[in-house]
């Protein structure tokens, strides 16, 4: 959970200046105070937000967070230093501060080794976006979730608010995004503490909506109060919803889909490049901003496409590659981030009717959600974890009972290829919801997945 700051001169800021004119005030100080053969790159991101925390359905803990970092990036000479700080709101104190920052980085870039794939600033044009949601009023952020609540025992955290980020360079680019989000992330407790966990998030509110949500994971509580079945080792038909579905394409940015990993042959996806093996028709990955959720731009300020393709149709068609990276391998940049991560992924739906799922799984496991992934062997890209949070044992197309915790270990060539028998025909977004350095844009859009086989070992 995030700590809950509170900044005497945010209401200053409030009132006299936004953090997007603050921004270019200050950007415009630094440019006109660079020497000869410098170069800089600058990037600010903040939020404005709301935060409740609830346990047992009731409120302990509220706050508000105003918050925001300027990063600046000094080039000179083939040799790059970077430094961050936290901003006041304050024109004068931050433009100090700045000031200082850069004489500080002069002293220090001298020391520094060559950097032989430095990325150098371009104007290769800027982008404005100030996204509108509707969000709840703060006051009526309690009175508006409760009541949904009432009768069971919750954990969670509500965020809502603002989030905002620009970049710009010495070349005389410039990029403003700002968007309004909210997201309550739960989790319900039977009294013997089993869970299930669930998500309501967007950027436009609507009560039907969230009601309905609950009522559904309140359902699947009712569920887990059953005498609960250990299950044997072994391969399942299985399917798993959209929740756990996001987890898994999650781990294709930790060493997946990005060229730096595939060029050093680490990554899961090596064997789709040199072996040329693939995956399910079924499956497609995209990298997609079109939602408009995500900006495209990243830390050099580069563009990236609307929309790539990763893995179309079972095929590896395209990686992240950024410009890094590009002059490091000699390939072509499509822009990706520094660390070349998927910022707004999108894996398409299928034909499955959401409403049949059950019926059609049969007899199986039906997993809401899974827990603690990572890569057991990323070159044969095999993923291990736990099923966790109302998962179910499913027999003549019904649920019997939950199931104990189990641990999976199993390939992406499997589920996503030759064990994936269907996807469901609906879409659900899964926004990324930490806030270790505040709150973050992003999220997994994607449907669930019914699997002929699926691995648990223990």
């Amino acid at each position: 959970f995030v700590c809950l700051k509170m900044w005497k001169y945010l209401a200053v800021y409030n009132k006299e200046i936004t953090m997007e004119i603050l921004f270019n005030q200050l950007v415009e100080k630094l440019l006109n105070n660079l020497q000869n053969g410098e170069q800089l790159k600058l990037s600010i991101n903040g939020e404005n937000s709301q935060f409740v925390r609830f346990s047992q359905s009731k409120v302990r803990q509220s706050g508000l967070v105003d918050d925001a970092s300027l990063s600046i990036s000094l080039i000179n000479n083939g040799r790059t230093c970077t430094c961050s700080f936290t901003l006041t709101g304050n024109m004068d104190i931050d433009t100090s501060m700045a000031l200082k920052e850069l004489e500080r980085m002069r002293k220090e870039i001298v020391t520094l080794p060559l950097d032989l794939f430095v990325v150098v600033p371009e104007n290769t044009g800027s982008s404005w976006e100030d996204l509108n949601g509707e969000l709840l009023n703060q006051d009526d952020v309690v009175s508006a979730l409760s009541p949904a609540m009432k009768g069971v025992d919750l954990a969670g955290i509500w965020a809502s608010g603002r989030i905002f980020t620009g970049n710009a360079n010495s070349s005389g680019q410039k990029h403003w995004f700002a968007t309004d989000t909210f997201s309550l992330d739960y989790s319900l407790i039977t009294p013997d503490e089993r869970m299930v966990k669930g998500t309501y998030a967007g950027s436009h509110w609507n009560q039907d909506e969230y009601v309905k949500n609950m009522a559904s994971s309140i359902s699947k509580l009712r569920l887990m109060a059953r005498t609960g079945k250990k299950i044997d080792p072994g391969k399942y038909r299985t399917y798993i919803a959209p929740a756990g579905v996001a987890d898994i394409v999650g781990m294709f940015s930790w060493g997946g889909v990005g060229e730096a990993s595939i060029q050093q042959g680490d990554s899961s996806l090596c064997r789709m490049r040199q072996n040329n093996v693939k995956m399910s028709p079924c499956f497609t990955l995209s990298e997609d901003f079109t939602s408009g959720m995500v900006p495209r731009f990243n830390y050099n300020g580069e563009l990236a496409p609307s929309k790539l393709d990763l893995i179309l149709s079972g095929s590896l068609q395209n990686t992240l590659i950024s410009t890094r990276t590009a002059k490091e391998y000699g390939v072509k940049s499509n822009f990706a981030s520094e660390h070349e991560s998927m910022r707004s992924p999108v894996l398409s739906t299928g034909e499955l009717n959401e409403d049949n799922i059950i019926q059609n799984l049969d007899k199986g496991i039906y997993l809401s959600n899974l827990h603690y992934l990572n890569w057991s062997d990323r070159p044969g890209g095999r993923i291990t974890g736990m099923t966790r949070y109302a998962c179910f044992w499913v027999e003549n197309g019904e649920v019997v009972a939950p199931i104990e915790n189990m641990r999976f270990d199993d390939s992406i060539y499997n589920f996503f290829g030759e064990n994936l028998e269907s996807i469901t025909d609906k879409a659900y977004y899964h926004p990324t919801i930490e806030t270790y350095e505040g709150r973050e844009l992003g999220g997994v859009t994607c449907p669930g997945i019914l699997l002929k086989s699926f691995e648990l070992t223990l």
